[in-house]
């Protein structure tokens, strides 16, 4: 009797093992191990490698290409926050107006940027980018007089260029969060602010905002984290770092560290910084949105 409710008690355990011990070993070891590989130094030859506590962190602080790596990823979050965030709030709104057609189509529309992969976009955008016969220079620019932009050879125009991809890339699926967001808002709300004589905007700034604060948290959280995890899109658009490292970023620079200087430690280091500093960006910005706050 004993034993058969022995087994009961342990069944739900035994069920949920497997999915812990995948998170244990797949999840858990590398984080860890990655941790102490930061601590060592690359000592190739017998005695493998040297133990050196946190100078590999030191030597990030007089890291001048790291620095500049990283100053491009808040280069390139800045406009995920303040372009890519407001046109997608612009187009959800637009979609949410009652007289639109075929909103179910547009929805669709901007869903499919999401679905397919980074590589594959960037790829596409080297034609779009392209100074001679790029879409951009030839349908857009060309037409109004602009003289083309070298796009991904200018050091000037590397991270708007990003930007830009960022833009047709995440503003589609960032927009469906916006009008799910806009949906769950009471018209009673809207309806109270048109009997007090409030216009649009007034209505937009004092109903609209604020009803969409969790939705906004939620987005530029998403926005800053992926920010900080760009690699391949500069890494196939310009090849590498681009001209004078103007696209490198972190992980870019952790990716050559790791597998072009052969500096495992150093690199790991780099990876625990950023996870260091998207943390504390990301933390900040619930802060600023109240996340914390008792309402």
């Amino acid at each position: 009797m004993s034993w058969l409710r022995l087994q009961r008690k342990l069944a739900p355990y035994f069920f949920v093992a497997p999915f812990f011990l995948g998170y244990a070993l797949f999840w858990g070891y590398p984080v860890i191990s990655g941790f102490w590989t930061s601590l060592h130094g690359e000592q190739f030859g017998p005695g493998g490698e040297k133990w050196i506590g946190i100078e590999n962190y030191r030597k990030l602080l007089h890291d001048d290409r790291f620095m500049h790596a990283m100053r491009n990823n808040f280069v390139y979050a800045l406009g995920s926050i303040f372009v890519i965030v407001p046109v997608a709030l612009i187009i959800a709104i637009g979609l949410n107006t009652e007289w639109l057609r075929f909103r179910g189509g547009f929805r669709f529309a901007f869903l499919l940027p999401n679905i397919v992969s980074a590589a594959v976009i960037a790829i596409m955008f080297v034609l779009v980018f392209d100074a001679n016969y790029g879409v951009l220079n030839t349908y857009l620019l060309k037409p109004i007089g602009i003289a083309p932009i070298n796009w991904l050879g200018d050091p000037t125009w590397s991270m708007p260029a990003l930007i830009l991809l960022g833009l047709w890339r995440y503003v589609g699926i960032n927009s469906l969060y916006f009008l799910v967001g806009l949906h769950n808002i009471p018209k009673e709300l809207f309806e109270a602010a048109a009997l007090d004589g409030a216009g649009r905007w007034r209505t937009f700034r004092d109903v609209t905002l604020p009803q969409l604060r969790p939705v906004m948290l939620f987005v530029v959280t998403i926005a800053i984290i992926g920010s900080f995890k760009l690699f391949a899109e500069p890494q196939i658009l310009f090849g590498g770092p681009g001209p004078s490292d103007a696209a490198l970023t972190v992980i870019g620079y952790l990716y050559l560290v790791a597998f072009e200087s052969v500096r495992f430690g150093y690199a790991s280091a780099v990876g625990y910084s950023l996870v260091l500093v998207t943390a504390v960006v990301a933390l900040l910005q619930l802060r600023i949105f109240g996340a914390f706050r008792e309402d």
